[in-house]
């Protein structure tokens, strides 16, 4: 399904997404013209890449719920040796967590690995390869 990421930040940015890929960057309304039938997802915050996490996952009782901490801070990709654990390696596949060696970046073409971040900074939400995986109720 086609969708449109908006954030709320100055200049605004909005992000098509097709299936797994940023296909249209620019402002709201050119994307919104190049793709009048795609569905709209309007974020109260800064649109961006998602994070690279540099450092050992949170703790926490599972492996899927350490990945989901990722999430929740606005992570899209961790560092190999971060995720060397069969268990911790295996959560971050089902999650389509990417594992990087330099932070993801927005551009035509590349994976969709996005996030939104409130003004003080916390996640209001986390998109993985074009998936929403994590919104802050």
């Amino acid at each position: 399904m086609l969708t449109i990421h908006t954030g709320s930040q100055e200049p605004p940015l909005a992000v098509a997404v097709d299936g797994e890929r940023i296909v249209a960057l620019g402002s709201p309304d050119e994307v919104a013209a190049a793709y009048p039938t795609a569905r709209v997802r309007r974020w109260r915050g800064r649109l961006g890449p998602g994070l690279l996490h540099e450092g050992p996952l949170p703790e926490a009782p599972s492996a899927r719920e350490r990945v989901h901490a990722l999430l929740r801070l606005g992570a899209t990709g961790a560092r190999a040796e971060h995720l060397a654990d069969p268990a911790l390696r295996a959560a971050a596949q089902r999650n389509n967590l990417a594992v990087l060696d330099r932070p993801p970046s927005l551009e035509r073409g590349a994976r969709a690995d996005l996030a939104v971040f409130a003004e003080d900074g916390s996640c209001v939400a986390t998109v993985l390869a074009g998936r929403l995986v994590h919104r802050r109720a």
